[in-house]
């Protein structure tokens, strides 16, 4: 069975950060591409990151440039992301998803995401 399951989210205060982590199984994990998606009450789901899997190319939405940082470690079938200086505007559910094609466009399998709360 394919899963991808976060962990890392909760509540912190303006300018702290927290670490999402995306642990993969049930697939070759080290041939995905993984992305992080959030969505927030009443918004449409965004693209915060993506890093491949064949050579560790990472993207940014531009809300994310500068303060997240997207890391894995294929060992542990984990991709990280790190995210400093909150905002409450980052306030939503994370999700990560898996993209066999590597491209960072088409994701196949979703994890069920985790809430972050960033309050003001």
């Amino acid at each position: 069975e394919v899963q991808l399951v976060e962990s890392g989210g909760g509540l912190v205060q303006a300018g702290g950060s927290l670490r999402l982590s995306c642990v993969g199984s049930g697939f070759t994990f080290d041939d995905y591409a993984i992305g992080w998606f959030r969505q927030a009450p009443g918004k449409e789901r965004e693209g915060v990151s993506c890093i491949s899997g064949s050579d560790g190319s990472t993207y940014y939405a531009d809300s994310a440039k500068g303060r997240f940082t997207i890391s894995r470690d294929n060992a542990k079938n984990t991709v990280y992301l790190q995210m400093n200086n909150l905002k409450p505007e980052d306030t939503a559910v994370y999700y990560c998803a898996g993209d066999r094609s590597d491209s960072c466009h088409d994701w196949d399998y979703w994890g069920r995401g985790t809430q972050v709360t960033v309050s003001s």
